[in-house]
């Protein structure tokens, strides 16, 4: 027996999972789905296990990480806990009123008010008119939108609509909170209150799991971390020992090789990738690598990593342009570049030939999700030619041992030293 397991036997278990199972049919066509489920065709689908018997345990007042690359069922596991999703098979036991910041705003309805939406969100948590009543001064302080709580949340800004609903979430005071990458919302005034309310249910004893890519956070908040990879569980223990053990993760080099960190890109490829233009050249591959050169879906934050396309040139090109941008899980550009930027390549290309463009940099993003776009183009004259663009082609994930404000790390050289009056 772990010698932190025999420290928390004394105190009740809040959640227990045991043998969990959640397997998805993939279809490679929308009319096998149709025909499996009429019982018309058989063996037209593949299973894919998004966990794959996962055990843990949390104990009551205990604050526990969750962490892993995107695909390894973080987000799954903590949907079957709060019954957002059923499990294939396995049990799962939960002692104690749930919130959840999950998808923030998601049970919002867009024609009511702030108001009405708190009274809406409170009651789909379980909570009584009356109970909704008494916290709702301390929402409203906390989301301090002023009179907006009476317009319809359509009219919201992105802000205002993340600071109401964080707001629900966190001061309906429940007995378990699960927090996914939810404490990064708002400004930066917004975000200090509440990392505040977060210690606060640290310091009333209340049980706290936790999924975030910023393992400084991890670290700081966590007593216990348990770490996922591709739906298995891999080990549970100090903040410590399992970001150590993450970090092996993401170079293949825990308990298994480099063909793992070839699975994981795939696992980031994008199945129903959008696409466009002439195709008088295409982008046949496109794959990230990491400062060792093994091919992955995460990069850790302050490394160098390497952004490689494949391209196949068709007809003659006076001049094209290659490019890769990058954007959040929202949609927003964030940063991006190209061969005439950079000053890279500035010739003609001809039919037949192969072109292999690698963009090396410095991983400044904060810790999250991004999404890759890749693109060809270039001037015939005067008029722009689209030759082969792929939208959000590539899933990348940064993982980070701590997170600044914003989009992007400025990586600044900070001193604090005394002044004599």
């Amino acid at each position: 027996m772990r010698s932190d397991e025999m420290k928390q036997n004394d105190k009740p278990v809040a959640i227990e999972v045991k043998n969990v199972v959640k397997v998805y049919k993939l279809y490679e066509k929308l009319r096998d789905r149709m025909y499996d489920a009429l019982g018309l065709k058989k063996k037209n689908h593949k299973l894919y296990y998004a966990l794959n018997g996962v055990d843990l345990k949390v104990y009551q007042g205990e604050t526990v990480g969750i962490i892993g690359t995107n695909g390894s069922g973080k987000s799954t596991l903590l949907k079957i806990i709060t019954g957002v999703l059923n499990q294939t098979s396995g049990e799962v036991a939960v002692n104690g009123r749930i919130s959840a910041l999950l998808e923030l705003g998601a049970g919002f309805n867009m024609e009511y008010n702030g108001i009405e939406n708190v009274y809406l969100n409170g009651t789909m948590m379980g909570f009584s008119e009356k109970e909704i009543t008494a916290k709702l001064p301390e929402i409203l302080e906390f989301a301090d939108i002023g009179d907006y709580v009476y317009q319809p949340v359509k009219t919201y800004s992105s802000g205002m609509f993340v600071r109401l609903a964080f707001a629900v979430a966190i001061n309906i005071e429940p007995e378990i909170l699960i927090v996914d990458e939810a404490l990064s919302v708002g400004d930066v005034f917004f975000q200090a209150k509440c990392y505040h309310k977060f210690e606060e249910f640290k310091e009333m004893g209340k049980t706290i799991i936790f999924v975030s890519h910023d393992l400084g956070s991890i670290s700081k908040y966590c007593d216990r971390v348990f770490l996922l990879n591709k739906g298995n569980l891999l080990g549970e223990g100090s903040p410590k020992e399992m970001i150590d053990a993450f970090k092996r993760v993401l170079v293949g080099q825990y308990e298994e090789n480099g063909e793992n960190a070839q699975e994981l890109q795939k696992d980031a490829m994008n199945p129903q990738v959008q696409e466009y233009g002439t195709r008088q050249a295409e982008i046949t591959e496109c794959y990230v690598t990491d400062e060792n050169g093994v091919r992955c879906s995460a990069v850790l934050k302050g490394t160098e990593f390497t952004i490689h396309m494949k391209v196949k040139v068709n007809d003659h090109i006076p001049a094209p342009i290659f490019a890769v941008s990058f954007k959040d899980i929202k949609g927003t550009e964030i940063t991006g570049t190209n061969t005439m930027a950079e000053k890279a390549f500035l010739d003609s290309v001809e039919p037949g030939q192969r072109k292999e463009i690698t963009f090396t940099q410095k991983m400044s993003l904060q810790g999250g999700e991004y999404l890759l776009s890749f693109g060809v183009t270039g001037y015939n004259g005067n008029n722009f030619e689209v030759y082969h663009r792929l939208y959000d082609v590539l899933n990348i994930t940064v993982v980070s041992d701590k997170n600044t404000v914003g989009y992007y790390d400025m990586d600044s050289v900070t001193v604090v030293k005394d002044v004599e009056e």
